[in-house]
């Protein structure tokens, strides 16, 4: 079968490895598609990365289970979603069945549930109560699924910030009640205005940058909730410790690492998925086969017009 090998900065080599063998509680995936997430973009430019070369990434997998272990729970011909750490960027990968949760009759190339679990887990932890402000800062694919999912907790005002007008006016056209160009307008003097001078109940932070850490604390009320959500590595972030400490926030650090809470939101993203209560379709722009996943990470950090999630369909 062939993988994809992440053999230097900006430098995949598509080699040839045996299938993998599948232990019983495992099933053999013929993947249909895995995502570029965003996590993955400074290992691949060499800037920095909890990883070394040569590297295996893709960890955002669906497929068919082509064979199923005994003890997999899971039968050949089945739809499902994966968890996995990396190597997914092949034709075939071996998952523990418990890893694995049905896409029903979901398209396989937009059954993205691992960054799905992610912004389901973000949304839960963080916990938006019914009717209140709060503000997205960061509306590119992780901040469209937090939208989304916070949409659905009965929001007040739900207000998102970037610094490109094409990600705003998709956020409208996603159910934003306001939008705010941050190169144009101080996001801290439109939150105020717009929430009767109090400031947001809640923010998520989506954006893995400095600059998105920095409005975090400015746009958000007394003893508000401030999340962060976004991928943060690279050189060390600062905040505003003493005006955190005295704004009395309630701090979410929305990143899980145990295994049982990353399920958790993977069946439950799932189920928002099948039963069609969350679509996640026109979010994934950019599909490329597996010997153009070079083109496929370019784009995911150009970001050309129109694009907003790039998978790889092997």
């Amino acid at each position: 079968m062939r993988i994809a090998k992440l053999a230097g900065p900006e430098r995949f080599e598509i080699v040839e490895e045996p299938e993998p063998a599948i232990a019983p509680d495992e099933v053999l995936l013929r993947v249909a598609a895995c995502g570029v997430c965003a996590s993955e973009l400074d290992m691949y430019r060499g800037l920095v990365g909890h990883a070394s070369y040569p590297w295996y990434p893709g960890h955002e997998v669906s497929g068919i289970v082509e064979e199923a272990g005994p003890d997999a729970g899971l039968r050949a011909g089945d739809a499902v979603a994966a968890w996995v750490t990396a190597r997914g960027f092949a034709e075939r990968i071996a998952v523990p069945g418990a890893h694995c949760v049905s896409a029903g009759d979901v398209p396989l190339d937009v059954a993205l549930g691992e960054p799905l679990a992610c912004a389901v887990n973000a949304v839960e932890l963080a916990g938006p109560a019914y009717g209140d402000d709060v503000v997205v800062i960061g509306a590119g694919f992780m901040g469209n699924l937090v939208q989304l999912l916070t949409a659905l907790r009965g929001p007040g005002r739900l207000i998102v910030a970037d610094a490109r007008q094409e990600a705003l006016d998709r956020a409208a056209a996603l159910g934003a009640t306001h939008t705010v160009l941050v190169r144009e307008r101080s996001p801290a003097e439109a939150v105020v205005a717009l929430t009767d001078g109090r400031g947001a109940d809640m923010t998520f932070e989506v954006t893995g940058v400095q600059a998105g850490l920095d409005l975090l604390g400015q746009v958000t009320r007394m003893s508000g909730t401030v999340a962060i959500v976004g991928y943060h590595q690279g050189a060390p972030r600062s905040i505003d410790l003493a005006t955190w400490n005295w704004m009395a926030f309630r701090v979410v650090n929305a990143h899980f690492r145990d295994v049982a809470s990353i399920l958790r939101g993977l069946r439950r993203g799932m189920r928002l998925l099948t039963s069609g209560r969350l679509s996640i379709g026109d979010l994934v722009t950019d599909r490329f086969p597996l010997d153009q996943i070079d083109k496929a990470f370019r784009t995911a950090i150009e970001k050309p017009p129109g694009f907003v999630k790039a998978t790889v369909v092997p």
